[in-house]
């Protein structure tokens, strides 16, 4: 009896000192599980403050406001090309030359009529003031002479068209013809392109037709000049919306003193309608969905709240906070996508200043345009 009740007393201990060591396990698992949560490495950055600017962004071709195909206005074969392709040439400036001896012969033809036309009616004059000569007779020559003075200018004319010249200033695009060729009326015979200005038309959504006005600043961006963005203005403003597309349309004035830019380039137009002096701003990156809003969250004493902003402009990869941040405050720019709200996290760039904070997150890059 003695021994059964030692053995029952030496079970009793060590379950006690097995259920001792699960208990102590227990709790050492749970506050190892607690610094895990309460481990989240994250980077945090503060709000900064900067002008921030409303853009509308669109593409278009880059196109020549003014161009002409030059044709012959008369028939003929051309004996000299004085342009080629890529010739800065001047309105008027004569570009090519066409056979004129048939043409040059009939106005000689035409003068020399005029010529014996006109001295008889300045003999028939004579007769009329003596009464020789009837008023019907004479209206009959001063009504010939007339035409033939039209017909004489008409062929001068004529012979000058056989010098073809430039319509505007511009650069020969193309040359459709060669010398040695003969080419009839309406032929054409060169593409000529003004350069200056370089315009782009836009087609914007009607939402944005209160914002968009004739004057307004612009810039280009063309792909093929390395995305070199280049001065633009708002030339005109559609007065109408298209019913079909829900579009109007603007005219868009690039300048290039250098002449780098092409008709045909493809072009990035930003036109900037509006401008938020010292804007409240975050990267937009920060931003996340909560039930559809937007929200960040904001790092106090190394827990991370969520809060709900209210956001405006959107600019160069940051975004205006309107309603919801503080000055000096601190949110999260990396590794907020697996926090929650009330979550321990931990500040791997704590050592940062904020502006080395946001100089060292790329998402922040400042809006200092």
């Amino acid at each position: 009896m003695t021994q059964f009740k030692w053995a029952a007393v030496t079970t009793a201990l060590l379950l006690g000192a097995c259920q001792g060591n699960t208990d102590d396990a227990a709790a050492d698992a749970g506050e190892n599980t607690e610094d895990a949560v309460a481990a989240i490495p994250v980077e945090v950055g503060s709000v900064s403050r900067g002008d921030i600017y409303s853009t509308y962004s669109g593409t278009a071709p880059i196109e020549a406001y003014a161009e002409a195909r030059v044709v012959a206005k008369v028939g003929g074969e051309i004996v000299e090309l004085l342009v080629e392709e890529g010739d800065v040439v001047r309105e008027d400036q004569v570009l090519a030359r066409l056979d004129g001896d048939r043409l040059r012969l009939e106005a000689q033809q035409s003068e020399a009529r005029l010529q014996q036309l006109r001295r008889d009616f300045a003999r028939n004059g004579d007769l009329r003031k003596r009464g020789l000569i009837s008023e019907g007779d004479f209206d009959k020559i001063q009504y010939e002479m007339e035409a033939l003075e039209a017909s004489y200018e008409l062929a001068r004319l004529e012979l000058g068209y056989t010098e073809i010249r430039a319509p505007i200033d511009g650069v020969i695009a193309e040359r459709f013809a060669k010398t040695g060729n003969t080419i009839a009326v309406g032929d054409p015979v060169y593409q000529v392109v003004s350069l200056e200005p370089l315009v782009a038309y836009l087609h914007v959504p009607e939402r944005e037709y209160r914002r968009i006005r004739g004057g307004m600043p612009a810039s280009v961006a063309v792909d093929a000049l390395g995305g070199t963005r280049l001065d633009a203005r708002i030339a005109r403003v559609s007065p109408v919306v298209d019913p079909q597309t829900g579009t109007f349309k603007i005219t868009v004035e690039v300048s290039d003193p250098e002449s780098r830019l092409k008709p045909g380039m493809f072009a990035r137009i930003g036109i900037v309608s509006d401008m938020h002096a010292n804007a409240l701003q975050i990267p937009r990156s920060a931003l996340v969905d909560d039930a559809g809003e937007p929200a960040v969250f904001v790092v106090s004493d190394d827990v991370a709240a969520l809060r709900a902003v209210q956001t405006g402009y959107t600019a160069n990869g940051n975004i205006e906070v309107t309603d919801g941040l503080a000055d000096g405050e601190k949110i999260v720019v990396v590794g907020q996508t697996g926090l929650r709200d009330g979550t321990r996290v931990q500040v791997v760039n704590a050592a940062e200043t904020p502006e080395d904070a946001l100089a060292g997150t790329p998402a922040l890059a400042r809006d200092d345009s």
